[in-house]
């Protein structure tokens, strides 16, 4: 059923908005609700946007409209493009619908892309508690994973999760190297889900090198969607600052997936990965720790080191300075205290040319990661 076009608040500019509702599977009523921008013609420099598609939580037995509309109207404010999934509940949850149902939402969007000027390797889904969890399963154990996910105190571990949906599978364990970048957030006091699977998710996310961002504030309920007047009642105990979680995201999403530029998105400003060991290829993003331990990259750096540690030493009038630069230390002590610190940070630190870095990482990026 098609909407009339509606207009989104957006910096004092009328844009054009499609909204249609797609029935994706009638007979459990899931159904995904699409909002257009217009892209192209009057917005030149603007000839596909990113997107969001939004999973409200409901704990597996409805879909809120808190955590839908609301969520989608600040996203299509800053020009992303928004889906809203209302999945399968109650007795046709059982596990797998709720996940089939994203699966076939996300290959729709992505067949579309083209007709919706849509960049298909820039959607995002957002999910918010038992929308969490299938987010979080999105995320980690989808065939059509989202390019990042966004976590509102999301339901993640086993226990938790079957409390909900007795069907669903924990997600901690599903985290792996091809997890998207995850921005989380939750409160402290959440008497509902409690703040160990934020928690625990995200430790799962730093033991796999993935990119994340986390806040956590210090007090509040559980399923305060986007903390404002019109969806949480004004005198509801709970930080200001909570609301902030729109815009940061937003803003985080901007440099994962780079921001509006000159007829295209410009470059991300935060990498899919918290270092380069998973890449394909060795190079000075890996950490100091991992490169050391392949003996092909060891056998490179080792006399290069060897030569950054006398030029330092030459330069340093004091002999007995406990620096953690590579003219401080030899290499087998270095990887031992900084096994985790990228190698581009430890030469930048220990104040080698830059050009000696490039020259290293063009050395390291001839060997296959294996």
């Amino acid at each position: 059923m098609r909407q009339p076009a509606l207009r989104p608040a957006a910096a004092g500019r009328r844009l054009e908005m499609k909204s249609e509702q797609i029935v994706l599977n009638q007979s459990r009523n899931v159904t995904l609700t699409t909002y257009l921008l217009e892209a192209g013609g009057e917005f030149g420099n603007i000839p596909k946007r990113p997107a969001v598609l939004i999973l409200p939580g409901g704990g597996y037995q409805f879909c809120s409209d808190r955590e839908a509309d609301p969520v989608a109207c600040p996203y299509l404010a800053a020009g992303f493009d928004a889906f809203i999934l209302r999945y399968s509940v109650r007795k046709d949850a059982v596990w797998p619908n709720p996940l089939d149902d994203y699966e076939q939402a996300m290959q729709l969007i992505r067949s579309k892309a083209e007709e919706w000027n849509i960049y298909q390797d820039k959607i995002a889904v957002i999910g918010f508690s038992a929308g969490g969890h299938l987010a979080a399963c999105a995320a980690t154990m989808s065939v059509n994973r989202p390019n990042a996910a966004i976590l509102g105190y999301p339901v993640t571990i086993g226990d938790d999760v079957r409390s909900c949906n007795v069907t669903a599978p924990d997600t901690i364990s599903a985290v792996d190297k091809n997890t998207c970048p995850c921005f989380v957030f939750a409160t402290r006091t959440d008497n509902l889900v409690p703040i160990r699977n934020s928690i625990h998710f995200v430790d799962a996310l730093e033991q796999n090198d993935i990119s994340f961002e986390c806040h956590i504030y210090s007090h509040g309920p559980h399923g305060f969607s986007t903390c404002d007047a019109s969806v949480q009642s004004y005198d509801t105990v709970i930080p200001q600052r909570v609301r902030s979680w729109v815009p940061d995201s937003i803003a985080w999403l901007k440099d994962i997936f780079g921001e509006f530029g000159n007829g295209c998105l410009t470059q991300p400003v935060c990498a899919k990965r918290s270092n380069g060991n998973m890449d394909d290829y060795l190079s000075v993003d890996c950490t100091f720790g991992y490169l050391m331990s392949k003996p092909e990259a060891a056998a490179v750096l080792t006399p290069i080191l060897d030569k950054l540690k006398k030029a330092a030493a030459s330069q340093n009038d004091d002999q007995n300075s406990q620096s953690m630069d590579p003219g401080a230390m030899d290499p087998a002590a270095m990887a031992v205290l900084t096994q985790r610190m990228k190698l581009r940070d430890l030469l930048s630190f220990g104040r080698a040319p830059a050009e000696a870095i490039e020259q290293i990482d063009q050395l390291l990026r001839k060997i296959a990661n294996t």
